[in-house]
């Protein structure tokens, strides 16, 4: 019985933790998943699944945010000079068109204005408007 409560534990914070879209959330949603199943084992309890989600989750929104940070300062890095291009809105809400030749429509939908997108045809990056 107690079994079934750490696994019932650990689904439902892995599933309240997996829409956040920051590598801090996803970090903090891996931990607390895998710090409730290490609790519920070695404890045996649903206080120890907790416990060990709680942990989980600090550790896995700490290691996220290092993420995060090494890959905000790759894009700077890699800058040229005056910046990346801006992609062109169009009438399709959700889709842009690339700065570059061909031109080709991409999807950013889920991608905030303001970050780097990726125009697979050229293998080069730009801003989405």
């Amino acid at each position: 019985m107690r079994l079934k409560i750490c696994v019932l534990a650990v689904v439902t914070s892995a599933g309240l933790l997996s829409g956040c879209d920051t590598p801090e959330g996803q970090g903090a949603g891996y931990g607390a998943a895998g710090g409730a199943i290490i609790g519920g084992l070695a404890g045996g309890n649903v206080r120890s699944a907790a416990a060990g989600a709680a942990a989980g989750a600090a550790t896995g929104a700490i290691i996220g945010a290092i993420v995060h940070e090494n890959e905000r300062q790759r894009y700077d890095q890699d800058a040229p000079p005056g910046g990346y291009p801006y992609g062109r809105r169009t009438e399709y809400p959700g889709v842009v068109q690339s700065p570059y030749y061909p031109h080709n429509l991409i999807d950013v939908h889920g991608i905030p204005p303001g970050a780097l997108v990726l125009d697979p045809s050229v293998n080069r990056p730009f801003v989405r408007p």
